[in-house]
């Protein structure tokens, strides 16, 4: 991973009137930042696999599911931004799930099946389906519906707001960070904290990187700032149920 400075990195994050307007780049490494999310419904598990990696060379995060006896529940918890959905499921059949799903959740439900009844589309649409798309399908098409409904869904902007790490994540525009159901409210300090951190996670990042990124060329933020955010920091992490997620080593700086 090409190291860049704290320093550079809050450089290109605009935190404007209160963090309403924010000017984004492209992470690197590890760290998915940009990447709609994507929740794969599938029990074959050939067509699972196959799935996956598509999309993950399309750039997206990929949920796929295991349990399904939850899946509304996992749709609400891991923030889904588009559900790829099969009809024929252990246990329950797609209709119904898209019924209880549009129930949990306003996002996008594409049907993924070989089912190529007129009227089985009908009434995935119906149901509240956004597309409905037949095996075998073709990848090129089946990529560009995909990206065709979450850009009529409004969803690829609000992609791009989040950012995700060290199982965590972090919502720019409304200032919030996530951890599984849970979330917390951060002010502007503690955001540009986290965002350093994230950036380079795994990274060890020295106190002083971190008074460069809380740095705004009109307020002075001295290393007791730093720590009284710190502290606050960790006090939100720990209504997540991470405290430990920033680890201070010590004569270094911290390390997410």
């Amino acid at each position: 991973m090409e190291y860049m400075s704290c320093a550079e990195a809050a450089d290109r994050w605009a935190f404007q009137k209160g963090g309403t307007e924010i000017r984004q780049w492209a992470m690197k490494g590890e760290m998915a930042m940009g990447k709609c999310r994507i929740m794969v419904v599938e029990d074959d598990l050939v067509i699972r696999e196959e799935l996956v990696l598509l999309l993950k060379n399309e750039g997206y995060q990929v949920l796929p599911v295991i349990d399904f006896s939850t899946i509304p529940n996992q749709a609400v918890r891991e923030t889904a931004d588009l559900i790829l959905l099969d009809i024929g499921l252990p246990g329950q059949d797609g209709f119904a799930l898209c019924a209880r799903l549009r129930k949990a959740v306003s996002v996008p439900i594409i049907f993924v099946t070989s089912r190529d009844s007129g009227l089985d589309e009908v009434r995935a649409l119906s149901l509240g389906g956004d597309d409905y798309i037949t095996k075998p399908y073709n990848v090129p098409v089946l990529m560009a519906r995909i990206k065709a409904v979450l850009r009529r869904s409004g969803a690829t902007s609000e992609c791009t707001d989040v950012m995700e790490a060290a199982g965590v994540r972090l919502s720019l525009t409304k200032g919030i960070l996530m951890s599984e159901e849970k979330t917390v409210e951060l002010t502007r300090n503690e955001m540009q904290i986290m965002v350093c951190l994230m950036e380079h996670t795994g990274q060890i990042v020295s106190r002083a990187d971190l008074l460069d990124a809380l740095w705004d060329n009109q307020v002075y933020i001295d290393d007791n700032t730093l720590s009284v955010n710190m502290t606050r920091l960790r006090g939100k992490l720990a209504e997540l149920d991470r405290p430990d997620l920033i680890r201070t080593r010590r004569g270094m700086g911290y390390q997410l």
